[in-house]
This record gives C-alpha cells, sequence and structure tokens, in this order.
C-alpha cells in the first residue's frame, strides 16, 4: 500500500490543489491529511470543501481544533513577536470566515488515525497519524529532538518495531529510524518553513519495509499570493509563502 501523507494546508486552495494533482498521477493507494487545514491564506471553506470532495481523510491540527471550539488562540509557536502580532491576526480572520458548515467539519477531525496496510485481520504494521505528538497536538516536535525522545513518543503511541509514526506541525519534512520505529514528518503543503516554496508532501510505500518520498510540487504560487493580497490578512504571508519560511 501506499500512501500520501498531506500536512499544514493552511487554506493555500493553489497548493492543495497541486499536491492531489501529483497524488493521483503517482498512484497513491489513498490520501490523508495530519491537519491545519486552515489559517494563514483566504480559502479556508473551500480548501475543506476540496478535501471532502476528494475522499480525503484525516485529523484535527492545532489550527482546526482551536478554531473549531473558539480557543483564544491557536496554540502556535512564535519566532519573534512580529510573527506573533501576525499570527493572532491570522487567528481572528480564519475564526471570522470560517463558515458554520466547515466549523462543524473542523470539530469532526480526529485527534489521531492509525492505518493498517495489511488489514486488521492479521499482525502487522501501522502507521499512525498524528498532527504534533501522540499527546498534543500542539508539541513541536522537530528534527533536533533526541532518539530518547522520540522512543519516549513512540510508547505513547503505542508504537512497535514496523511502525510508522507520522506528524506535521513544524512544517520542516524529516525521517529517522529508532530501533525499528520510523518517525515521519511530511512537511507542509501550504506553508513550507524549510526555504522551498514548493508544496510539499510525502509518499509512504508500505509494501515491504517502510519506504519514504519526499515530493516538492510546483503549484500557481501567484495566484495563493494575489489571493492573500486581495484580502484581509496580512501581506506579510504572501511574502512569506515566496520565500519559503525564510
Amino acid at each position: 500500500m501506499r500512501y500520501a501523507l498531506i500536512s499544514d494546508i493552511h487554506a493555500n486552495l493553489p497548493a492543495l490543489r497541486a499536491v492531489l494533482e501529483d497524488a493521483a498521477a503517482r498512484h497513491a493507494g489513498g490520501i490523508f491529511h495530519l491537519g491545519d487545514v486552515v489559517g494563514y491564506a483566504p480559502w479556508p471553506n473551500e480548501t475543506a470543501a476540496l478535501l471532502r470532495a476528494s475522499g480525503v481523510q484525516g485529523i484535527a491540527g492545532n489550527y482546526d481544533s482551536t478554531v473549531a471550539a473558539d480557543h483564544e488562540h491557536c496554540g502556535c509557536r512564535y519566532e519573534d513577536p512580529r510573527q506573533e502580532a501576525l499570527a493572532h491576526l491570522s487567528y481572528e480572520w480564519t475564526r471570522a470566515h470560517v463558515s458554520p458548515g466547515t466549523k462543524r467539519y473542523l470539530a469532526s477531525l480526529p485527534f489521531r488515525m492509525d492505518l493498517r496496510p495489511r488489514g486488521g485481520h492479521a499482525p502487522g504494521p501501522r502507521v499512525v497519524l498524528v498532527h504534533g505528538t501522540p499527546t498534543l497536538n500542539t508539541l513541536y516536535w522537530t528534527e533536533d529532538r533526541d532518539d530518547a525522545f522520540c522512543l519516549k513518543m513512540a510508547g505513547h503511541a503505542g508504537a512497535r518495531r514496523g511502525d510508522v509514526v507520522c506528524f506535521g506541525h513544524t512544517h520542516k519534512p524529516w525521517h529517522r529510524e529508532v530501533e525499528g520505529i520510523h518517525f515521519l514528518n511530511t512537511g507542509s503543503v501550504g506553508r513550507p518553513k524549510d526555504g522551498d516554496w514548493r508544496a510539499g508532501y510525502v509518499l509512504l510505500d508500505m509494501a515491504d519495509a517502510p519506504s519514504v518520498q519526499f515530493i516538492r510540487v510546483e503549484y500557481d504560487l501567484a495566484e495563493a499570493m494575489e489571493g492573500i493580497r486581495r484580502s484581509a490578512l496580512p501581506d506579510d504571508f504572501a511574502e512569506y509563502l515566496a520565500a519559503g519560511g525564510k
């Protein structure tokens, strides 16, 4: 079974369209999202609608669960006071513009999802999908976390040798194997932070041992930037996309 795993779309509809088209062309057996459907770009309702129309199942990111619950903030980490101020503007804009239907959709997303590539009738590897960590969707699991932290999170997930624990939230893709357990950050579709503006996602092949392929897809960046500028969102978000978060 080959899965396409997408995360952190953040209402970037042009990026999502390009990724779904690319994943279909690569014959992914199933497409799953790891949360943060909304925020930072002006298409929260359209993005949610496209995921549903495309049959893409997934889980709640911190942005999704906080918007759905009308929480006071998104639970995001900020690089500096300027980014914090901008993030609050994004969150309030998103809360004001999500439709009741989108809000219900975000509220319906589960915290975690487990996939069994070989079916549930026999033992076999699991693919565990969370947004941040198996404990919280607001906790950042960055590549500099040590192996002990990874194994601690594996324990919380009940992961064993051969399993793959997948997550997003940091917008930076990486993959590591520790004691036979794979840890996989799928990067970001709509708001990468690794200096590459292209939409990112992962192809995970579970036919034998887990095999990971990081994919980058060009999309209509000009459309995304213009959409942000035409909205009441800060223009900074358009420049952020062009710079790949750098």
